[in-house]
C-alpha cells in the first residue's frame, strides 16, 4: 500500500510510445483517482510544432509544464489523489511538476527503442510522429535514485505492465482491488 499521507499524485512518465496513457488509465481503474492526460495541456503551437516533426525545446515546454503543475496543485488543494501523464523527460521538468506539490511521485515507463518505434508506427490519431522518438530518447534523463518514484518495464501484455506499475507504486493491484480504501458511500477514498 502507498504510505503517502493525504492526496497522492502519480505522474506516469517516459518517452512517446511507452504506454503512459494506457498505464495511467489502468492505475485510475484500480484507484478511482482523478486523471489528466498531459498531452491535452499543450498549447496549440506545441501540437503544431510536433505534428510538423519538430522537437520541442525547453521554452516550448515551460507553459505546458506550468499548466500541469497548476492542475496538480488544484487536485492537492482539493485533497484529491490523481494520475497524470507527462513525458517529464528531464529532471528539471520533473522539478517544475513537484514545485509546491508534495504529493508528486513518478512512475517512469521503460522500453526498448525498437519496440517504441513499432508502437508509434502502429498507433492512430496521435500528432507525435515516430521521427521525433530519437530526440526524446536523447533528451531523457532517467529518474534518479533521489527523486520520488519508481521505474517500470513497459513490455509485455498491458495488464501485466499495469500490475507491475501498481505493485511498484505500492497501490492495490487487480488481485487486491477490494482493498482500495472506500468512504461511507463505497466510493474510493481520495
Amino acid at each position: 500500500m502507498s504510505t503517502v499521507a493525504g492526496p497522492d499524485t502519480v505522474v506516469v512518465m517516459g518517452v512517446s510510445g511507452v504506454g503512459k496513457t494506457t498505464v495511467a488509465e489502468g492505475i485510475v481503474r484500480a484507484t478511482g483517482w482523478a486523471f489528466a492526460e498531459g498531452d491535452t495541456f499543450h498549447p496549440p503551437e506545441n501540437v503544431a510544432k510536433m505534428r510538423s516533426g519538430q522537437a520541442l525545446d525547453d521554452d516550448d515546454r515551460r507553459p505546458w509544464l506550468g499548466a500541469l503543475r497548476d492542475w496538480i496543485s488544484g487536485q492537492e488543494q482539493a485533497g484529491s489523489s490523481s494520475v497524470v501523464t507527462c513525458s517529464a523527460l528531464k529532471r528539471a521538468y520533473r522539478d517544475v511538476l513537484r514545485a509546491g506539490n508534495a504529493s508528486v511521485r513518478f512512475c517512469e515507463l521503460e522500453a526498448d527503442g525498437n519496440l517504441l518505434h513499432d508502437r508509434m508506427q502502429n498507433r492512430r490519431d496521435h500528432y507525435m510522429p515516430s521521427s521525433l522518438l530519437q530526440s526524446q530518447l536523447d533528451t531523457l534523463e532517467p529518474l534518479a535514485s533521489d527523486e520520488p518514484g519508481v521505474r517500470v518495464e513497459a513490455t509485455g501484455e498491458t495488464a501485466m505492465v499495469v500490475e507491475r506499475a501498481l505493485a511498484a507504486l505500492g497501490l492495490p493491484t487487480a488481485d487486491h482491488a477490494d482493498s482500495v480504501a472506500r468512504d461511507a458511500n463505497g466510493a474510493p477514498r481520495r
